[in-house]
């Protein structure tokens, strides 16, 4: 009975464990890529401010910058148990502990198009768990131009371990008029450059002619 008691214990205490170590954060900072495509730019300013700084690509596509720091304590050692030690041992291998998140918002036309994380951002469970600190004034107060995430792992592609798929991008926010003119050629010719001239489009009458 008392071991029965004491498992029961220790199962008690996973949920606190992965809230303590960021499973959490990882995974609702994945929701958000999810869950903010769409927003318009009014909608996303209004639940996560205003950028930290943005970029104009054309007339119809920006780049939006958000970032947030924070200071980590280091827990000191007692003379019982080497607390701190461990903790730094544990980062030295297994990374966390991150101190810093930039979340990179491209905007087609003033919606939202996709978002991604960079920086310092991992906490000891999962991925880019910092940056759920951008995205939380959106989570818990949404706006009405957000949507419903699909399922969490394994019901769902939302996970704490990777970030969301990227989505499909139009073609105006991908390719300014000098990439769309030229394309890469991965094929391992080393007398010519990686990035040539895209080839003509073929036109009705040469597709006859193939015939």
């Amino acid at each position: 009975m008392h071991r029965l008691m004491k498992k029961y214990a220790l199962l008690g205490t996973i949920p606190f464990t992965l809230v303590g170590c960021g499973y959490f954060d990882s995974r609702e900072a994945h929701r958000a890529q999810f869950e903010m495509v769409g927003m318009t730019g009014y909608d996303l300013q209004a639940c996560a401010g205003t950028p930290n700084s943005s970029k104009k690509l054309n007339d119809s596509t920006e780049i939006w910058q958000y970032e947030i720091s924070r200071t980590v304590p280091v827990p000191q050692d007692s003379t019982l148990i080497p607390i701190g030690g461990i903790i730094q041992l544990y980062q030295t291998f297994m990374g966390g502990a991150g101190s810093s998140c930039r979340m990179i918002v491209r905007m087609d036309h003033d919606r939202v198009s996709e978002i991604h994380y960079s920086g310092n951002n991992d906490e000891y469970i999962g991925t880019d768990g910092i940056c759920s600190m951008i995205t939380r004034g959106c989570a818990r107060q949404r706006e009405s131009t957000m949507h419903v995430a699909p399922g969490i792992w394994p019901l769902g592609p939302i996970s704490a371990f990777h970030a969301a798929r990227t989505p499909p991008q139009s073609t105006t926010a991908t390719y300014s008029d000098q990439s769309g003119k030229y394309v890469p050629y991965l094929d391992d010719d080393q007398t010519k450059p990686v990035i040539r001239p895209a080839p003509p489009p073929e036109t009705k009458t040469d597709t006859q002619s193939a015939k």
